[in-house]
């Protein structure tokens, strides 16, 4: 059972994918409260010791929520509302941009 769960099914469902699995969210849902209510376990690991995190904060002063959406590295998850087809992945460590 999730720490997180709805208390209302969802009104407007849209999916999207994290880390290939098909995620099911709410329209107006941030992507972290999505994959919170679907149980997701941590949302990226940390530069230094490798540590899973996630969101602590959820209003955008953490960073811990770190995220990769769409091929774009350090995407706050809880800032980022959900969209349908959207890919999220984890983030492993700083999630540097590759240089141009």
């Amino acid at each position: 059972m999730a720490m997180f769960s709805r208390l209302e099914p969802p009104a407007k469902p849209l999916q999207f994918t994290f880390d290939r699995q098909l995620i099911t969210a709410t329209e107006g849902d941030t992507v972290a409260a999505a994959l919170l209510a679907q149980g997701v376990a941590f949302f990226r690991t940390t530069p230094v010791t490798g540590s899973p995190r996630q969101p602590h904060c959820m209003i955008g002063n953490c960073f811990d929520c770190l995220v990769e959406i769409d091929g774009v590295p350090n995407c706050q998850a809880c800032l980022v509302i959900a969209k349908p087809g959207m890919s999220v992945t984890h983030q492993d460590g700083p999630g540097e941009l590759e240089s141009l």
